[in-house]
């Protein structure tokens, strides 16, 4: 006896239903999709900036008031942190707005460095030439044998040799101390960088930074004359913009503006003398460092709370952009020193305060 149609139409309604439900195995229809991991750079021009959330990114929301708090106390002006070029936190404190700059005190190397790399790539500069090549002969004190051994690289990796009992640069000022390459000494001397880019560009430093950096990717800052050498100021969504430059290895969105080849070197150990300092960056996770004005070796890393890939541009008064490569991450932080008793040049007990803080935040 044949199947009726009813028990026909019973056998494939089951079929369609197990199949369904095969398909189905594992769905949870309440699961929300992930946070987008793609990199994001944010428009050239206006406040439009993605964000992600630290819930989205699985974050421990409840540590986040104690970090805020911590930032207030310790004379924050800014934070902000950056997840694949998304802003995750943004806070301001003591006035300070998003649209309000900030000096970037000795962070604002970086840029120098930065900008000495596109120099290069455009065949205008050889950091492995002496600096003499570009400003001549005569442009410091010492004799005339020991300032040929100085190059734009030593001036990048602070090891010029270059007496640095005197902050201003200023011919008389800069004499013999040591070979160039033979001594690590955290001083201003980096500046006349700005010297040799204005030179071999045959405009001046701020206008080739402007066009070749600054406007490439959206910030927007000024550099000013402090009391010892210019400084650069922007905002921190501008600070930000550098970050993510830098995390990106010198490249912002399909446009390569500083060679990767350099950009690597530049937070990659500079020389054999302070392996914590590539050009103009501090290193985290190397052996051991130095800090400016000593000559003191201290054993282990920069900020041994901190991810050992990270590396970093440290001003005074506890100014810093951190970037950490294995997480994508930017972080920013500007304002007054932390402890106004002592204004630190760049590393201080500050840091590993302020990671222990990130640390409970961000697993």
């Amino acid at each position: 006896m044949s199947p009726s149609p009813k028990t026909n139409s019973v056998k494939i309604f089951s079929w369609i239903f197990a199949l369904f439900l095969f398909s189905c195995l594992g769905c949870n229809p309440e699961e929300k999709p992930g946070p987008d991991q793609s990199m994001y750079f944010p428009p050239l021009t206006g406040s439009d900036w993605e964000t992600t959330s630290p819930s989205d990114l699985g974050w421990n929301e409840n540590q986040i008031p104690a970090l805020l708090e911590f930032l207030e106390e310790k004379n924050s002006k800014a934070f902000l942190i950056l997840v694949n070029g998304r802003i995750v936190i943004e806070k301001y404190f003591d006035g300070h707005t998003p649209s309000t700059t900030w000096q970037w005190n000795s962070a604002g190397k970086t840029l120098v460095a930065t900008t000495t790399g596109i120099a290069q790539q455009e065949g205008l500069v050889d950091i492995n030439a002496k600096v003499s090549q570009s400003l001549g002969e005569g442009w410091t004190s010492e004799p005339l044998e020991k300032e040929n051994l100085i190059t734009s690289k030593h001036l990048l990796s602070m090891a010029s040799g270059i007496n640095d009992e005197n902050e201003y640069i200023i011919k008389s000022n800069l004499t013999y101390l040591a070979d160039a390459g033979t001594r690590w000494s955290y001083n201003n001397v980096f500046q006349k960088l700005m010297d040799v880019v204005a030179e071999v560009s045959k405009q001046d430093f701020e206008s080739y930074f402007e066009t070749k950096l600054e406007k490439k990717i959206g910030m927007d800052g000024s550099w000013n004359m402090g009391l010892i050498f210019k400084i650069y100021h922007s905002t921190t969504r501008s600070m930000a913009r550098f970050g993510l430059l830098a995390l990106n290895k010198g490249k912002w969105e399909e446009e390569q503006i500083v060679e990767e080849e350099f950009f690597m070197q530049s937070i990659s150990t500079s020389q054999n003398l302070n392996p914590s300092y590539g050009y103009l960056w501090w290193l985290n996770g190397k052996s051991q460092f130095m800090l400016p004005e000593s000559q003191t070796v201290f054993p282990g890393s920069l900020v041994p709370n901190a991810p050992t890939d990270m590396y970093a541009a440290m001003g005074a008064a506890d100014q810093r952009l951190y970037i950490v490569p294995s997480k994508n991450l930017v972080i920013i932080r500007m304002g007054n020193a932390s402890d106004p008793s002592n204004p630190n040049f760049a590393l201080s007990g500050f840091d590993q305060a302020l990671w222990e803080k990130i640390n409970a935040v961000i697993p």
